[in-house]
């Protein structure tokens, strides 16, 4: 699977990028004919709810999955955007 991964206001280091990577090449084994992931890294002003911010784009066939997260942390945002694609990807099935 072809994944994007881009940062906004900041540079992600390296460590961050391969964390995403892995994360997110993992939804692979669970649907066949995905054609790529977008996956956009932002800092947001509001630090209430966490500054943190991703959003998680998933192309398959007919069809674009999209899970946006915040949270302090960007490995915790990446983590709920996975789970969130992981049931769409479930109910993207049963169709």
């Amino acid at each position: 699977m072809n994944i994007q991964i881009q940062s906004v206001k900041f540079d992600a280091d390296q460590k961050l990028l391969d964390f995403v990577q892995h994360k997110v090449g993992k939804l692979d084994r669970m649907i066949d004919n995905s054609t790529g992931a977008e996956v956009t890294l932002r800092l947001d002003k509001d630090d209430t709810a966490g500054n943190k911010v991703v959003m998680l784009k998933l192309s398959v066939p007919g069809n674009e999955l999209v899970a946006e997260r915040r949270s302090k942390t960007f490995e915790e945002s990446v983590d709920l955007c996975v789970d969130a694609i992981k049931r769409q990807i479930e109910r993207y099935k049963e169709r």
